[in-house]
């Protein structure tokens, strides 16, 4: 550990002596890339591409291998949204372009701007690690350390990458089902500011403002947003019946106000030094009335019950990259900070009493230090080396209400230091691959050995790419699982400081053809990922049946299955995007399917530009059934209730009026079917969405 540390920060001394005679490496004659840039080099062509900017070539990874790899050069198994497509689809929130993506599962309670799971590969919520702008981003102040996307929204989002499989080779723990990687989209070109207006059904009304560009040698993006949404009742109505609900009850929806800002400043210093700074913020406030306060309310007596969720989240980092030696070392320092403050009420009374006079508070932080390097070897390949260093911290407070409350004040934090390596490279630009291996030193849950292979070959002259990946990943318990301390009158929530990480073993292979001068692209990938040490919630009843709840390492599980895509560039002007997912989840111990993963999964997309400033998508989705908690009656395991598959199908148009003036139109689930993901909790009807777009 000290050596990764001194490591960090003798590269900060290194990045900050080589800016002062970065100058000098200009006199050597050679062309090299902007600074903002990276280089990816064949034997056909050099292109230069910037992360995150308009226009990024959608085949070229940078997370995958941390460098701009070509992705039929990998063997991840990977998909690559960008800024074009979410704007085509018109998808405003993150949890709705992640709903069509092969190999994901959300769910989302309270619709828009609910709490929110992201299940990939059949895994665990929060074995799924996301980033944005190279800072990890999952919520160290809930209870599992899953990222929740429901408060997060597409604006200024450049380019999403999901990673499928074990990514603790390179990006440590929380990645062993697979990585989700967002970039703020970097200002280019002339200064161009914007406004863009929206509304629509279930009280929607949404504002996003801001400019981009550059000017010199700075860049900027920087946009401002309002959503809101007021008057979603999310209980279905076979609930509403069973529980009686009167006609206020059924009528009571959920509103949901989101505040939030996005941040990309970069500065050139000189042609290969360059820093940046990345921000998003994030304040909501959470107004919702679920099937169990009305529960509360009609089988206990309690009156007024409902619940508040009030987000303060802040994710800020810099980084300062430096390209030396006539481009043959790549290196990028950055510091990060991600804070989270979740205030959560329930308002009402019982028995003349309120329920919850004080409000829970949930707080954590993040502090992360990290640096990488590439050496470009040439035709010899590639070596990526890199360190890191965390920082989190975690409080969760409760004042005392009564004799049945007594209240909680619980504060933790721990350290992670880790370093890498990565060797990538090709042999006669047939065989090509990457290896990596990483160390993590946590000092609460020990130190783990994570590691990847993920070869492709080219078959020359068929068009055809056979890939593959193994590795291993690990998920460490979250400070809330190691010190929970919530003691209460026949009732109390116990941390386990005991905890062991969980761990996993993962591949995958897959085959990959192109047809027509590549305009068809279609393949299918089989994967097998086996868990160990799963952290499950349990708990014990002592002989004055006094309830005390805790977790613990209880179960192994296996998931394996198939995803398939086909996508068609037909005409300059249409394509058709296809993606199946088969997934097969069971606890091995006992043979039960694990909850809330489907185990079929459709999606179709296509867009057409008839002429030139007209554009139309349309998008099917359809979910097959999965077991879930049940809502209703005496049954208490997690997977005893099976929910009902669904499809949707979602249309959207986009006019660009003159080079100022764009309007659009969506329509969301066309059909109307009425559908609950997870049980208990409806999602969102038809509703139509209009508005436009003013640009300079």
């Amino acid at each position: 550990m000290i050596f990764f540390r001194n490591l960090l920060i003798a590269s900060t001394m290194f990045v900050t002596i080589r800016g002062g005679i970065a100058y000098a490496d200009d006199l050597g004659g050679q062309v090299k890339p902007p600074a903002t840039g990276y280089v990816v080099q064949d034997k056909k062509s050099r292109v230069v591409i910037s992360p995150g900017g308009d226009g990024i070539p959608e085949l070229i990874s940078v997370s995958a291998a941390r460098r701009p790899t070509a992705v039929d050069d990998i063997g991840t198994s990977m998909t690559i949204i960008t800024e074009k497509q979410i704007q085509t689809q018109q998808r405003r929130s993150l949890t709705d372009i992640l709903t069509r993506q092969p190999g994901l599962n959300v769910v989302q309670t309270g619709g828009p701007g609910g709490a929110s799971s992201i299940f990939m590969r059949g895994n665990n919520a929060n074995e799924v690690k996301v980033r944005l702008d190279g800072m990890d981003i999952n919520d160290g102040s809930s209870a599992s350390g899953a990222f929740d996307a429901g408060q997060f929204v597409t604006d200024g989002m450049g380019r999403i990458e999901i990673l499928r499989g074990p990514q603790s080779g390179l990006y440590g723990a929380d990645a062993m089902a697979g990585v989700i990687d967002i970039t703020t989209a970097q200002g280019e070109g002339r200064f161009r500011p914007f406004v863009r207006v929206e509304g629509g059904g279930y009280g929607n009304f949404n504002q996003t403002f801001g400019a981009r560009g550059s000017k010199g040698r700075f860049h900027y993006n920087v946009e401002l947003s309002h959503y809101r949404m007021d008057g979603f009742n999310n209980i279905p109505a076979y609930i509403e019946r069973y529980y009686g609900a009167d006609r206020q009850q059924r009528h009571e929806g959920n509103r949901n106000d989101n505040r939030g800002g996005n941040i990309r400043l970069g500065y050139d210093i000189t042609h290969n030094f360059d820093l940046g700074l990345t921000a998003r913020l994030i304040q909501n406030n959470n107004h919702s009335y679920s099937l169990y306060d009305l529960q509360s309310e009609n089988a206990y007596g309690d009156r007024g019950v409902r619940e508040q969720n009030s987000q303060n989240e802040a994710i800020v980092r810099g980084t300062a990259h430096l390209v030396s030696f006539h481009g043959m070392f790549d290196q990028v320092l950055g510091l990060g900070y991600m804070t989270n403050r979740n205030r959560w009420t329930e308002a009402g009374t019982s028995d003349g009493s309120p329920i919850n006079p004080d409000p829970d508070y949930y707080r954590s932080s993040r502090l992360k230090v990290d640096w990488h390097g590439t050496f470009n070897l040439k035709k010899y390949g590639q070596f990526l080396i890199g360190a890191e260093h965390f920082h989190d911290t975690f409080n969760t407070s409760h004042t005392a209400a009564s004799m049945w409350d007594s209240g909680y004040n619980t504060s933790a934090s721990m350290d992670t230091t880790a370093g890498y390596g990565q060797y990538q490279g090709n042999w006669n630009h047939i065989l090509y691959g990457a290896a990596n291996i990483r160390y993590d030193a946590n000092s609460r849950y020990g130190n783990h050995v994570t590691w990847r292979v993920a070869p492709a070959i080219h078959v020359p002259g068929t068009g055809t790419i056979i890939k593959a990946s193994a590795g291993s990943g690990f998920h460490g318990p979250s400070l809330y699982q190691l010190f929970a301390n919530q003691v209460g009158a026949g009732y109390s929530e116990k941390g386990n400081p005991n905890l062991k990480a969980e761990q996993l073993i993962g591949y995958d292979a897959g085959v990959e053809q192109k047809l027509l001068h590549d305009h068809l692209n279609f393949g299918a990938t089989w994967y097998d990922n086996r868990v160990r040490n799963l952290i499950q919630s349990s708990v014990s009843v002592d002989s004055s049946y006094n309830y005390t709840y805790s977790y613990a390492n209880v179960a192994k599980a296996r998931m394996y299955g198939v995803e398939a895509f086909l996508n068609w560039k037909a005409l300059n002007t249409l394509e058709f995007n296809l993606s199946y997912t088969w997934t097969h989840a069971r606890d091995a111990t006992d043979g039960a399917e694990l909850q809330r993963r489907p185990q079929h999964k459709f999606n179709f997309n296509t867009t057409w530009t008839p002429i030139r400033d007209l554009t139309f998508s349309g998008n099917i989705l359809y979910t097959s059934a999965w077991r879930d908690v049940p809502v209703i009656g005496g049954a208490t395991c997690s997977v005893c209730a099976r929910g009902h598959g669904y499809f949707t199908i979602d249309v959207a148009a986009n006019y660009k009026v003159n080079r100022y003036v764009s309007v659009y139109a969506r329509a969301d689930n066309l059909l109307n079917r009425q559908f609950e993901d997870p049980i208990g909790y409806l999602q969102p009807g038809r509703a139509g969405y209009g508005g436009f777009m003013l640009n300079y």
